[in-house]
C-alpha cells in the first residue's frame, strides 16, 4: 500500500497522510480522488514510481500503473491507502453460462406464477441495469442479480443504493460464502452447481440469507443455552436462524419460491443492527411476520446504510502525517474483489439481542367493541324464547356510561345513579 498518489489531470503529487492531502488549494480533491473507478477516468491516479522512473514493480507482473484510493483499517485505525487497480475481470466461460442459467430460472420461476418479468432491465434513465426484475402483483419490484464472478463491496453497496433510489429492492445470488454481497445488501446464497443443474427443474434450496425469529427466555431449562455465557442468564433474547435451526425446524425455501414469496411481499428483506455495536450489520430476508414481531419488540430500522455505518467509513480517518513515499508497495498489497475468508452469514444466529423485561407494548390488548350488534326485531325474538323483556345498550342518563335499557319504559340510569337519586 502507498502513502502518495500521482494526479495525472492536474500533474500533483498526494500525500494520503495529509489532512489537506498537502494541496491546501484543492478542497474538493478527496472526494474526486475517492469517486469510483467507472464514475471517473481510469488513469486519472497513477503510481508514483512509475510516475517518477517510468516503470513500478506492479507493472512486472501485468499490472497498469493506475491506482484507486481505498480504505485500510489495522489496530483500530483507519488510514487512506493508494492500491494498484486490478486486471480487469472478465467472466470465465462457466461463470458466463452459470450467470445466464441463473438468470433464465428466476425468469422462468416468475412467469410460471404470473408475474411481470423483464431480462436486462434498464431504468428510464440508463443508469442501472438488472439481471432480472421480477414485479408482483401489488407493484413490489425485485431486482435480481445472478453474481457468479468476483465483485467489490463499494460497488455491490453502490449499485444497491442506486437500485433503491430507483424503486428496486436488490437482491443478490451467490454460489460461494466469500461473496462480497454477503451482509452488504440483500442476499441468498445457493449451492455451486453447474449451468445445467441451475436450468434444470431440480429444487434449488437458498442455503443461507434467509431466516426465522426465534424468540425464548434463558433459563436452565431452555433449549438453547445462552449465546452470551453458554449456560442461562435468566434474560429474553430474540435472534435470527436458519430454516434448519430453528426449534422447530422451519422447511427450507427454494429459489423459486423466493421469487415468487419476495415479489409479492410475503418475504422481506431486514437489515438488523448488532445491539452493541450498530455498525455491525447483518441483512438477510425473512417472513413478513417475522419481521413485524422484531419491529413490535425494537421498532423498525431503515433497509439502507446508517448514518452510523457512513459516518465510520467516511469521516473515522486518521491522517499520521508522514513524508510521502514514492516506492511502490504492490507486494503488499491485499486487493481482492470478494472477501478471503467466509463471512457471518453462515453461523448458526445472527443478529442477537438481549432485554431483560418484554415491551409493555406487546402486553397492549386492543379496545374492543362490546356492544351488541343486533336489531330491534332480533332483540324482541331473543326476549320472547327467553322469557325476559327485550333489551338494548344505551347510555346512563345521569352518567353516560353504556347501560343495558330494559323495555321501552325501563330504568335508563346504572346502579350508582339510581342509588344517588333514591338517596335525595
Amino acid at each position: 500500500m502507498a502513502n502518495g498518489v500521482f494526479h495525472t489531470g492536474y500533474g500533483i503529487e498526494i500525500n494520503l497522510t495529509m489532512p489537506d492531502l498537502d494541496q491546501p488549494d484543492r478542497p474538493g480533491l478527496l472526494e474526486e480522488i475517492t469517486t469510483p473507478i467507472d464514475q471517473r477516468e481510469r488513469e486519472l491516479l497513477e503510481c508514483l514510481e512509475h510516475h517518477r522512473d517510468g516503470a513500478c514493480q506492479a507493472e512486472e507482473d501485468g499490472r497498469p500503473p493506475w491506482m484507486t484510493i481505498r480504505r485500510r483499517t489495522v489496530g483500530g485505525h483507519t488510514t487512506w491507502v493508494a492500491a494498484h487497480l486490478p486486471v480487469r475481470h472478465t467472466p470465465t466461460a462457466e461463470e458466463s453460462a452459470k450467470h445466464k442459467a441463473m438468470k433464465e430460472r428466476i425468469a422462468r420461476a416468475a412467469e410460471r406464477h404470473g408475474l411481470d418479468v423483464q431480462v436486462e432491465a434498464r431504468t428510464s434513465d440508463g443508469r442501472i441495469r438488472t439481471d432480472v426484475l421480477v414485479t408482483g402483483d401489488g407493484g413490489r419490484r425485485i431486482g435480481w442479480e445472478a453474481q457468479y464472478s468476483p465483485i467489490s463491496a463499494d460497488t455491490v453497496r453502490r449499485r444497491s443504493r442506486t437500485a433503491a433510489a430507483h424503486g428496486i429492492v436488490p437482491l443478490w445470488v451467490t454460489n460461494t460464502d466469500s461473496s462480497a454481497v454477503i451482509e452488504r445488501a440483500p442476499w441468498a446464497r445457493v449451492d455451486d452447481f453447474s449451468w445445467k443443474e441451475i436450468a434444470s427443474p431440480l429444487s434449488m434450496v437458498v442455503r443461507a440469507g434467509v431466516r426465522h425469529l426465534q424468540r425464548w427466555k434463558c433459563l436452565p431449562s431452555s433449549v438453547r443455552p445462552c449465546p452470551d455465557n453458554g449456560s442461562s442468564c435468566g434474560r429474553f433474547h430474540a435472534e435470527w436462524f436458519l430454516p434448519a435451526l430453528c426449534l422447530p425446524a422451519r422447511p427450507p425455501t427454494e429459489v423459486d419460491r423466493l421469487v415468487v414469496d419476495s415479489a409479492n411481499g410475503d418475504f422481506v428483506p431486514m437489515r438488523i443492527p448488532g445491539q452493541r455495536d450498530p455498525r455491525h450489520v447483518s441483512r438477510m430476508w425473512v417472513p413478513v411476520a417475522d419481521r413485524d414481531s422484531w419491529h413490535d419488540m425494537f421498532g423498525p430500522d431503515e433497509d439502507a446504510d446508517s448514518p452510523a455505518e457512513t459516518q465510520a467509513r467516511d469521516a473515522d480517518i486518521t491522517y499520521t502525517q508522514q513524508e510521502l513515499d514514492a516506492t511502490c508497495r504492490y507486494g503488499e498489497e491485499t486487493f481482492t474483489f470478494n472477501d478471503p475468508r467466509p463471512r457471518r452469514g453462515n453461523s448458526a444466529g445472527s443478529g442477537l439481542h438481549t432485554f431483560d423485561d418484554v415491551p409493555r407494548r406487546l402486553f397492549t390488548v386492543p379496545r374492543q367493541d362490546r356492544r351488541l350488534a343486533a336489531t330491534q326485531t332480533e332483540r324482541r325474538e331473543a326476549a320472547l324464547a327467553h322469557g325476559c323483556e327485550p333489551w338494548q345498550i344505551g347510555p346512563c342518563a345521569g352518567c353516560g356510561d353504556p347501560i343495558h335499557r330494559y323495555g321501552e319504559n325501563g330504568v335508563h340510569a346504572c346502579a350508582p345513579c339510581r342509588a344517588r337519586v333514591a338517596g335525595r
